[in-house]
């Protein structure tokens, strides 16, 4: 069950970036799950990672490893987590790194490792030895499609978005997958993300564009409020093309800058709308806050609240859960008189009720849409966020009642 239109872009290659999956029977045999990705000598990585203090082995070593030699190859499995493994999944995590290194002819620190899937269970290294040739063999620029699909869990299918931009007397590209479904929650919101480019952009450069297109993605989305141990999105800039960051204009460098948050978003939104058992998209507009952290307390309270959820998925306009979401949200001196709540353009709540204008059956004819906003004016400043959400459904709690099954 998903929200939206089931249609994989069409996805650019981005010269410099290759891509090759294969099947190592991880947790169901004949599966697509392993994907190796390979940087062109001279190419840039940088990422965000999780910050669940139990992180992953590969999150640990890729974190290493990124900063140690120029990063030329990235590894994903699925089906297996590798976190909550101890020593020897950081042990199994460098196997696969060397076995790579070997395989690739570079470092083996030139190796960033990812796993997702079930945690807590040793990683079945000997299955991903024997299937990286095979993936290495694969590569080819054109294989975006083929690798969103096999870094895909729980996923009812593959998420991408691909743009070319007019850029600096030229044309850059920029390519992305994200895979994510369940246990979606800032910081980073279980999900993985690859986006490449083939400008010239240094690595100190990429990690503050990584950084912020992340924060406004990424960590603007939740599922269920939890945090993965796996998380990561990774930004390369393989500078294939003749176009370096540096000799942009600010105009164009900004215009890039835009390019790219909006296809961070556009991957953020597309892990929500396929949302573990998702009948319903959910934008949470907070306008009117003081600063940004009360805005975004509001908005993942509203987000996060299982009786606003559930009363989503039955279309439901019970709209006293929004405002005793809003009211145990934590806001000092909140004056829950001057507050306007909205589902998308229908007047809900104002002076503290029931606006006057307001009908049932406004509020259920709302709710019956697939895509709904609920905008909440707290009237205490200028400061907005904006955070992505869904429902739960029955199928959520039958996703991860058996996900091990």
């Amino acid at each position: 069950m998903a929200v939206g239109k089931d249609v994989f872009p069409i996805m650019h290659p981005v010269p410099g970036f290759r891509l090759g999956t294969t099947s190592a029977g991880i947790k169901k045999p004949g599966r697509q799950d392993l994907v190796v990705m390979e940087v062109a000598k001279g190419g840039a990585v940088a990422g965000v990672f999780t910050k669940n203090a139990f992180c992953a082995a590969p999150v640990q070593l890729t974190k290493s490893h990124i900063v140690d030699k120029p990063s030329r190859y990235l590894v994903t499995n699925t089906g297996n987590a590798n976190a909550g493994t101890g020593e020897s999944g950081r042990a199994h995590a460098l196997q696969v790194c060397e076995q790579m290194a070997a395989i690739g002819g570079v470092a083996v620190e030139s190796v960033l490792p990812f796993s997702t899937g079930v945690i807590g269970e040793p990683l079945p290294v000997d299955k991903i030895l024997a299937a990286l040739p095979e993936a290495h063999a694969a590569l080819s620029e054109d294989s975006w499609g083929q690798a969103a699909k096999g870094i895909m869990t729980t996923d009812t299918r593959p998420k991408g978005e691909s743009i070319k931009l007019p850029l600096g007397g030229g044309v850059v590209t920029i390519t992305g997958i994200a895979k994510g479904a369940g246990m979606i929650k800032p910081n980073m919101a279980t999900m993985l993300a690859y986006v490449a480019t083939d400008m010239k952009i240094d690595r100190d450069q990429l990690q503050s564009l990584v950084g912020n297109a992340a924060d406004c993605s990424f960590n603007r989305i939740t599922v269920d409020g939890d945090t993965s141990t796996n998380d990561c999105a990774m930004l390369i800039a393989t500078g294939a093309s003749s176009i370096a960051w540096q000799n942009l204009s600010l105009e164009e460098q900004q215009h890039f800058e835009l390019a790219l948050n909006n296809l961070f978003i556009s991957l953020a939104q597309q892990i929500v709308q396929d949302g573990e058992g998702a009948t319903k998209f959910v934008t949470v507009n907070v306008v009117g806050g003081v600063d940004t952290e009360e805005c975004l307390a509001v908005a993942y309270t509203v987000a996060e609240s299982p009786l606003v959820k559930t009363a989503l998925f039955a279309s439901d306009p019970n709209w006293g859960r929004i405002l005793a979401a809003i009211g145990r949200a934590g806001i000092e001196m909140l004056n829950v008189d001057v507050i306007e709540v909205f589902l998308d353009e229908v007047l809900i709540a104002k002076n503290g009720g029931r606006a006057d204008s307001y009908t049932e059956e406004q509020g259920a004819a709302v709710m019956a849409k697939e895509e709904i906003a609920i905008t909440i004016d707290l009237h205490r400043g200028t400061a907005e966020e904006t955070v992505w959400t869904m429902d739960f459904s029955h199928q959520y709690v039958t996703i991860n009642a058996e996900y091990r099954t």
